[in-house]
């Protein structure tokens, strides 16, 4: 009975498509999602703001900075919304989608690391998104036109316990 039960939380565990573990970085405990990465020389939003705004499409940037989260994915957790300065913000994917953030992680204090870029999103991807998010059937109808987005591609995300 033992062996069935591991083998079944081993299952669960490969299926879930979710790294997720516990470290200590800066004496505050994070789940740390995809690769592990410490919180040290992240930079806030604000001066990720300024990064965002020296970008142009088709250019990227390795960086590691610190938000708020503002959404989330509530189908998988497969992407989320991070806080910038002057009601903007990053879109942020998961790279590979090998790894998910808990459907409840809003508001919650995040860290990602991974590539910033901008980019355009088409009508019907931000229709998706707004379906996604759980908005309403008007709100998902009155967008019209594509959007250009501050967008990253985090390979590891921290995410304040």
């Amino acid at each position: 009975m033992k062996k069935i039960v591991y083998l079944l939380i081993c299952f669960l565990a490969l299926t879930s498509c979710k790294k997720e573990t516990i470290a200590s970085n800066s004496s505050n405990d994070y789940a740390i999602f995809g690769d592990s990465i410490s919180a040290d020389k992240a930079i806030t939003n604000e001066e990720m703001l300024v990064q965002y705004d020296k970008l142009k499409p088709g250019d990227t940037l390795n960086i590691k900075f610190k938000s708020k989260i503002n959404s989330v994915c509530q189908k998988k957790g497969c992407w989320m919304t991070l806080e910038l300065p002057s009601g903007k913000e990053a879109f942020v994917k998961f790279k590979d989608y090998a790894f998910f953030v808990p459907k409840n992680a809003q508001n919650g204090e995040v860290i990602v690391n991974g590539k910033a870029y901008v980019s355009i999103e088409s009508v019907k991807e931000l229709k998706h998104y707004a379906k996604d998010e759980g908005k309403s059937q008007a709100a998902i109808d009155s967008i019209v036109a594509p959007k250009t987005n501050y967008s990253f591609m985090a390979d590891g995300v921290l995410i304040k316990k």
